[in-house]
């Protein structure tokens, strides 16, 4: 009999909650940058929304179609903040504040 609770995940549900996770923290970093705040704000309240609305999501195809989405407007996002410069200037100070050197 085995001492794991009826609820506890599998390792491919436990991975790829892992890869929702890092999506969710890589999203809201890329929102960071957006340079109006009530544009961020908006972003903000948008993408924890779509979370919210899918988190009882259990279907692992479901899940990952889910991803996609989400990952397609995260390279939007991360364009537009590319186009206006706002995004290489902000990589730019983040590194040399840890210290990095770019080639």
């Amino acid at each position: 009999m085995s001492k794991l609770p009826k609820s506890a995940l599998s390792l491919k549900q436990f991975m790829l909650r892992q890869e929702v996770l890092k999506l969710y923290r890589t999203i809201f970093r890329t929102i960071r940058q957006v340079p109006d705040e009530a544009s961020r704000e908006e972003l903000r309240q948008w993408a924890r929304a779509d979370f919210r609305a899918n988190r009882h999501q259990t279907e692992e195809l479901a899940i990952k179609m889910l991803m996609q989405t989400a990952n397609r407007s995260l390279k939007e996002l991360q364009t537009s903040l590319g186009l206006s410069g706002i995004a290489s200037t902000t990589a730019a100070s983040a590194s040399s504040k840890s210290g990095c050197k770019s080639a």
